[in-house]
């Protein structure tokens, strides 16, 4: 791009993102070394906002409660794909990064006693299943949106130094650590090279790969795309959870909160179908179990609306001030977007591309582990929606994935804090912002004709309809066949905008890029694994298979393009695989 300038920055540590993980990172170190948060968003549009549920903790507020029984369900909800000593640090520091948050500031809602209320969710039970736990801590149903507010303002009490509207395009290993991250500034159209010791992603998920999803427009996995080009594998990728109710044919979510307020899933016989597939927690099942029910009520014929493509979710026996209170944000999307009265008619809800569960491979310290052995790649992080740590396996329990972000943004910041204290700032050679401008230069002088939100719509429409809630050989090949031509058709992008000022059309198209490249090690990981586990479901292989499938995948890209599957083993723990009944 003509003009396109290059900066330089010197820090000890970056942070990609701001959301809650990237935001909970930088308070660790803040004080301490030298931090950058960069952002591609103003922090606190950043995408956490969006989590309405609630954090889970096993606090026993409300009721009896354990860590343990926190533990059992995060293992069994991930269908035993989970790594348990992860799992275990995730539930027994959830009760401190609760606290925590409150002594922050966050307002949960409250007891008559004053104590941080609790709400049931999908898959939290007492006594290893026995029945719901309200285990939910919550602020209303905009728990995420108080979490990203109550973080930025610590951030700013502690004067952390932000980039905002800059979007990470690369990072540069200098004798295999990290040496800098390369930014492009929305703004201006310029390049920026920040030198450091440390870098931590925490750019999110990248739903937008899905036409139904609950995603923000801007969760496109900029970080693991860039990372996986830069021989980084990505772990788990054929996990992606399907959230049983988003709003019809928009996917924006209606929170799990509406059923752990008592919300009732029927089919268009009025009856409460959740009762046939999980006797003993009903439409509070994990999400895999509810969005598969949906889907089978949906192929059965009891779907309603004009295409009888959906179910109803149904709050009108809740009294009215109960909804006001407790879900006052879902309901008013409900009105808005739909211009139905949730109190007195049921809303069509369908399922919805909603969190990746793979990502990333880190350990329990966030550090980035790239093989099967566990080696490290001295300075690069990664926490939150990115990474995957695997604490939550196959499926993710609902309230779990704000809990990750605390946890694991703070344990990831203290570790960098610790890492780049002990070690001297590499010197990345001159031109290492070479490939970004090229890849700039390439789509901005593009001349083939093909449109961004046309390659972008496709790949949407396919993933939905090849490699959605249920898939088989035959589908997950032909999407396969697909990504190869929107492969092609990628390289002929054009734009309209050549200016350097705020160039959406170029950004979007630097986007797409990743979102073609993570689809794919997406399908390439679910057409190897011939089992059903979790929020992977084969209909030609209906079953889990313990015996050949109790392992991680891990999809490589070479730079010839060709991408390679290994597997390393679950950490296994306390708890046996079992079958998955509700």
């Amino acid at each position: 791009m003509a003009g396109m300038g290059v900066q330089h920055h010197t820090f000890d540590a970056v942070i990609v993102g701001a959301g809650g993980a990237g935001l909970r990172a930088a308070i660790e170190t803040a004080g301490k070394c030298r931090t950058a948060v960069i952002t591609k968003l103003y922090p606190t549009r950043s995408h956490t906002g969006a989590a309405q549920g609630g954090m889970c903790a096993a606090l026993a507020n409300v009721e009896e409660d354990s860590w343990e029984w926190h533990l059992f369900d995060t293992i069994k909800g991930g269908d035993y794909l989970v790594d348990q000593p992860a799992a275990e640090i995730m539930c027994r520091e959830a009760i401190d990064a609760v606290i925590e948050l409150e002594h922050f500031g966050l307002p949960f809602n409250r007891t008559p006693a004053g104590r941080i209320d609790q709400r049931r969710f999908g898959g939290h039970t007492r006594n290893h299943g026995e029945a719901p736990v309200r285990r939910a801590c919550y602020s209303a149903d905009r728990t995420g949106h108080m979490i990203l507010q109550t973080l930025y303002q610590q951030c700013v009490a502690r004067d952390v130094v932000f980039f905002n509207e800059y979007q990470v395009l690369d990072m540069a290993l200098v004798d295999g650590r990290v040496g800098a991250v390369i930014a492009y500034e929305l703004a201006t159209g310029n390049l920026h090279v920040f030198h450091t010791k440390a870098a931590l992603f925490a750019t999110g998920g990248f739903g937008k790969m899905f036409k139904v999803s609950s995603n923000a427009h801007t969760l496109t996995g900029d970080g693991p795309g860039l990372l996986y080009r830069r021989g980084i594998p990505m772990q788990d990728m054929e996990f992606f959870q399907f959230h049983p109710t988003g709003i019809y044919k928009l996917g924006i979510l209606l929170s799990e909160a509406a059923r752990g307020e008592g919300g009732i899933l029927r089919n268009a016989e009025g009856e409460r179908f959740m009762e046939r597939y999980a006797p003993t927690v009903k439409d509070l099942a994990p999400r895999d179990m509810v969005s598969r029910a949906i889907q089978t009520e949906i192929l059965d014929g009891r779907g309603v609306g004009p295409d009888h493509d959906a179910v109803h979710l149904d709050l009108t026996h809740l009294p009215p001030e109960q909804i006001d209170e407790k879900l006052p944000d879902i309901t008013e999307f409900v009105r808005t977007y739909l211009g139905i009265e949730p109190k007195t008619a049921p809303v069509p809800i369908q399922p919805t591309a909603h969190y990746a569960m793979g990502g990333i491979p880190t350990n329990i310290d966030a550090e980035v582990v790239v093989d099967t052995a566990g080696t490290v790649v001295p300075g690069l992080y990664a926490a939150g929606e990115c990474a995957c740590v695997s604490v939550h396996g196959a499926n993710r329990l609902g309230t779990n994935s704000l809990l990750d972000i605390v946890v694991f943004g703070r344990r990831g910041g203290r570790a960098m804090v610790d890492f780049v204290r002990g070690v001297d700032r590499p010197e990345v050679p001159a031109g290492v912002e070479d490939d970004v401008r090229a890849r700039i230069d390439a789509i901005v002088g593009g001349a083939g004709g093909e449109k961004v939100a046309r390659v972008r719509a496709d790949l949407q429409a396919a993933m939905t309809e090849k490699a959605f809630v249920y898939r088989t050989e035959e589908s997950l090949a032909a999407m396969g066949s697909v990504l190869g031509e929107l492969r092609e058709r990628y390289a002929r992008v054009v734009i309209d905008d050549k200016g350097p000022t705020f160039n959406y059309d170029l950004t979007e198209a630097l986007e797409l890029g990743y979102l073609i490249d993570l689809a794919e090690a997406l399908v390439v990981s679910a057409r190897a694994r011939t089992e059903s586990r979790g929020a992977h479901f084969r209909d030609d292989h209906p079953l889990r298979d313990d015996a050949n499938w109790m392992r991680h995948s891990l999809v490589s890209r070479g730079r010839d393009g060709t991408v390679e599957l290994t597997y390393k083993p679950v950490v296994a723990g306390d708890y046996l695989p079992m079958e998955r009944k509700y």
